[in-house]
Parts: C-alpha cells; sequence; structure tokens
C-alpha cells in the first residue's frame, strides 16, 4: 500500500510540476507577471531585430542573442532601425516603466516587442527570450536551416534587488582570462548584475600593479601548495611545485569591458589589512616585524598583516590609485576580514599609532586603517564595502557592510543607517557541500544543498520597512582553497546560484521551491547543452525533510 502511495504521489507531482512549469513558462528568475497565450513566435533567416534607439549600450542588450543564432543557427539575426510589422524584435526605450532593470516582453505570432527604461532591461527581456528558445541555441554546433519558435506570452517584470551577485576567489587558485569571461556570461544569462572579483590574498596577488611590480613577480607566485585536508602539521602533504598566476592591466580592461557589454558591473576586492602574506613577502618593510615571508601554500587565517605605519598608507594608496583606475564600479571591496591582531599589539609603530589617534583597542585601530583609506577612496569618486568585520571597532561613515558571518550584522550595519549587502555564509557559501554523498569531492566543509540556499530570505524579519531599504540585495561565495579545475567551479556553483539568481530577483510572493524545482528541470537542458559541468546530487535528494 505504501509503495502505490509513493507512485501516486510522484506522479501528481510530476503531473503539478509540468503544469507549473507551462505557466511559468519555465524561466529562472520567475518573473513578476507573466502569461502564456495562443501561439508561437518563429525565428528564420529573415527575423529582424529593430532597436527604436541605435546607440552602444543598446546593440550591447542584443548581440548576444544575435551572436547565439549566428554560432548555432547558421544565421545572423539582422540588426534595423527600420520600423517593422512582423517577423522582428522590437526593442523600444519606454521612460515611464518605473524600474531602472524592469521590460515589458510581449511574444505574439507575428512580433515580439519589448519595452524597457533603459538598455539592461532590454538585455534581460532577452535573456527570458534566450530561455524559452530550444535549449539547441547553447550549442557551439551549428544546425543548418533550422528554425526555431517561442510561445506567445506576456511577461512583465523587475527586479526586487538591485544587487545580484556572485564572488569567485582567484587567489587560492587562478582562473585563467577566458574562464572568467565565461563565469560572467553565466551571470548575466540568469539575470545577475556583480561579480565581486577576489584578488588579493595570502596565497597570491593576482593584479598587476605598475608601480609595485614585485606585488605579482614575487607574490603573484607560491612554491608549494597543500595537498587535500588541512589536518595536524605532522600529517600534511604538499604538492611541491611553483603555482601561481595574474591578470596584466590589459587583461582586466578586456574582462571589465566584456562584463559592461553584459550589464555586469565587477566589483574588485583588495583584502586590508589582513589576508596580506602575499603583498608582504614581495614587500616585507610593510609589515610589522621586517620578515621574511613566502606565498602561502597553506589555507587559513594567517598573524601577519600589514602594520599601521604611513610607509603602509602611501602604499594602499598607490595600489588602489591603479584600481580605481581599471575598474569603473562604484565599489571597491577593501575585505576587512579575519585580521589577527596579534603582530599589532607587539608592535610599536601601532601602539604608537594607538596613542597618536586616542584608540583605546587594535579593533579600534582596524577601523581607523577602514576609515582612512575610505578617505583616500572616496576622494577618488569611490565608495568602499567590505566584509562585516568592518563594524568591529567603528564603521566607516559612508561604507557599505557584506554581511558574512550571519543576518545579525547585517542587522547592526543597518540600524546604523548602512547599506548592506547579504552573503551569510549559512546560506549562500558555494564552497560548502551539496550533499552527504561520499562521492562529492573533497572540499572545506559545512552542509548547503540547493533547497537550504533557496530558502535563504535576504530581508531579516525583524526590520522596519525604512530599515529594509538598506538591505541592497544578496551575493553567493565561491571560496576555492579546494576547489582544483574550471570543471570543479562550476561543480559547485550550479545550480545553486540559479537559486542565488532567483533569491535576488523575484519577489518574495514568487518564491516556491517545489515551482522552482520544476523550471530548473527545464533550465538543466539548457546546462547540458552548454556543457555546463553542474551539480546533480539535488536529483536525489529527500526534499521532504527540508
Amino acid at each position: 500500500m505504501r509503495k502505490l502511495f509513493l507512485i501516486f504521489f510522484s506522479l501528481a507531482l510530476a503531473f503539478t510540476m509540468n503544469a507549473q512549469t507551462k505557466a511559468s513558462l519555465g524561466l529562472i528568475p520567475v518573473p513578476m507577471k507573466s502569461k502564456v497565450t495562443a501561439g508561437q513566435f518563429v525565428f528564420d533567416a529573415d527575423t529582424k531585430v529593430v532597436l527604436t534607439t541605435d546607440n552602444q549600450e543598446m546593440r550591447n542588450a542584443v548581440v548576444t542573442l544575435v551572436d547565439l543564432f549566428n554560432t548555432a543557427a547558421g544565421y545572423s539575426l539582422q540588426l534595423s532601425t527600420a520600423p517593422q510589422k512582423s517577423n522582428a524584435v522590437v526593442c523600444k526605450l519606454n521612460p515611464s516603466i518605473s524600474n531602472n532593470e524592469g521590460y515589458k516582453l510581449s511574444i505574439k505570432k507575428n512580433l515580439i516587442e519589448i519595452e524597457a527604461k533603459a538598455p539592461n532591461g532590454i538585455f534581460y527581456a532577452l535573456q527570458s527570450v534566450r530561455q524559452l528558445l530550444p535549449p539547441e541555441i547553447e550549442k557551439s554546433k551549428k544546425v543548418e536551416n533550422v528554425t526555431w519558435a517561442v510561445p506567445c506570452a506576456e511577461i512583465e517584470d523587475a527586479p526586487r534587488f538591485t544587487y545580484r551577485g556572485l564572488m569567485l576567489d582567484c587567489c587560492r587558485h587562478f582562473w585563467p582570462k577566458e574562464f572568467v569571461k565565461q563565469f560572467i556570461d553565466l551571470l548575466a544569462y540568469h539575470k545577475m548584475n556583480k561579480f565581486h572579483w577576489h584578488l588579493t590574498d595570502d596565497q597570491g596577488w593576482r593584479i598587476e600593479i605598475k608601480k609595485y611590480p614585485k606585488l605579482t613577480e614575487v607574490g603573484g607566485f607560491r612554491n608549494r601548495t597543500l595537498k587535500g585536508a588541512y589536518v595536524a602539521p605532522e600529517k600534511r602533504q604538499w604538492i611541491n611545485e611553483r603555482y601561481g598566476g595574474f591578470y596584466t592591466q590589459e587583461d582586466i580592461k578586456e574582462v571589465v569591458a566584456y562584463a559592461q557589454k553584459r550589464f555586469i558591473t565587477i566589483i574588485p576586492e583588495i583584502e586590508m589589512p589582513g589576508h596580506a602574506v602575499a603583498a608582504l613577502t614581495a614587500y616585507p618593510n610593510l609589515s610589522c616585524t621586517g620578515g621574511p615571508f613566502e606565498v602561502e601554500g597553506l589555507w587559513g587565517v594567517f598573524d601577519d598583516i600589514f602594520c599601521t605605519r604611513d610607509e603602509v598608507f602611501n602604499f594602499m594608496e598607490g595600489v588602489l590609485t591603479e584600481v580605481i583606475a581599471l575598474f569603473p564600479s562604484e565599489y571597491i571591496h577593501v575585505g576587512g576580514d579575519e585580521a589577527p591582531k596579534t603582530r599589532w599589539h607587539r608592535c610599536a609603530a601601532c601602539q604608537d599609532r594607538m596613542k597618536k589617534e586616542g584608540l583605546k583597542d587594535e579593533h579600534e585601530l582596524q577601523s581607523y586603517f577602514v576609515q582612512r583609506m575610505e578617505k583616500f577612496i572616496n576622494s577618488k569618486g569611490k565608495r568602499i564595502i567590505g566584509w562585516d568585520e568592518i563594524l568591529e571597532g567603528g564603521l566607516a561613515p559612508n561604507a557599505t557592510v557584506m554581511a558574512w558571518r550571519g543576518e545579525k550584522h547585517g542587522i547592526e550595519a543597518v540600524q546604523q543607517n548602512h547599506d548592506v549587502v547579504m552573503a551569510p555564509n549559512t546560506y549562500v557559501y558555494l564552497d560548502y557541500y551539496q550533499s552527504k554523498s561520499k562521492m562529492e569531492p573533497h572540499g572545506i566543509g559545512g552542509y548547503l544543498p540547493l533547497w537550504h540556499v533557496y530558502s535563504f530570505e535576504p530581508v531579516p524579519a525583524s526590520l522596519t520597512p525604512d530599515q529594509e531599504k538598506h538591505v541592497l540585495g544578496a551575493q553567493g561565495n565561491l571560496w576555492t582553497e579546494y576547489v582544483l579545475s574550471t570543471d570543479h567551479v562550476m561543480y559547485m556553483v550550479y545550480p545553486r546560484a540559479s537559486a542565488i539568481a532567483e533569491i535576488g530577483w523575484s519577489s518574495k510572493e514568487n518564491k516556491n521551491y517545489d515551482h522552482f524545482y520544476a523550471r530548473l528541470m527545464q533550465l538543466l537542458k539548457r546546462y547540458n547543452a552548454m556543457n555546463l559541468n553542474y551539480n546533480r546530487t539535488f536529483l536525489s535528494e529527500d526534499r521532504t525533510t527540508k
């Protein structure tokens, strides 16, 4: 009897999912409003993409879809500025649409019409069209003389949050420039708009700074790397090979331009005052002890951090001047996390700094460090964002907080009238295990299955309506201590990042895990066409225990 019940339940669930998928068009993130109508629009070699406003941003908005057709269909959709009454995708700017990233998408049998306040809204509408096309649109192999259709529908959509991002750690393991572009492509595909690029840490300095060439010449490479688990020193095994790499400033410019065409803002992270061993190996005079140091091949938190002498601040200003020139982002991420005060406590220069500035302890000294750098960054027309440890000792006046140690730190920042991006490790740290299977590759620990990621609500229930406005959005983070290849990166990120995308874009009322799961089954077909190495363990998860 129990077996019969389970079979009936499974069939009923499958039927429900299929119905929900059809009704919602299978889109991830789920739109604010959508309605399926009768018929379909058919793309062919004569289909035009019409720009009623012709400028570079509008061309950026449409070029991804045009290029996909050129690659997979064997023909390119032709751009036009002339009015078309049929067989066209008409893209129009409409200032009356309230949300800067919102759009209206009307798919009829003979015409697709898109309206948006800005070009990025056009881009997001076309990502929806892309998801409605057959999965073959994502393949790199041409299919000659193909015609592809999308269902007729009416969609009105806009994101819930202005900040929707992912962070990629390129320090513990270095990822080639072309892979970073692929990572950005997938963010854009899921309607995310922020790429947090973690560029400096104890295990490697990854961004060229022309004023300080040793940062990459010396700090960009390590002589050994921990092999396997983090265990007691006497049990550790090592890969005794030179490892590293860095991005030249030309590489950075190329990636930034690539991201801009996909309406992705890149936020660079330059760690301070901690996670600095790679920099100190290159320039030991910036430490409290003078070294010597070596770029770390071990994971963790280390006592050696930047000193607080004027020499260090001059160095940081030189670094940041070049970083700011490379990145058009409003924000520069200054890290601020996991900075032990051991060296400062014993450093005469740091203790003198505390006395001179009237600081009661080393936590206030860190606040002084961050606030001094904030003044410099603000003077360049930028703002700082940092991990929630920057709250300790007093928050810099204009700082935005990235809350990673739980929502309580986000609440604390909001209560001080500061903006916050919610990125708690308990929900969105993508280096955590996705299942309890013994077949999972070795990782840092933790357990974060897909359903648990999806359950994340970025706005704490205790906030007032006015305080809620300070929650800019959410971000998922991939630290790469135990991530050894580009395929492994994608395995850890997807499909959990699709859940984070829906958390950041879709309204709270439209969120439902069963509905999401059903739509994800359609999205997986597209991942397959992309040859994306996503994790599949969630397919056998016991969702009744969530």
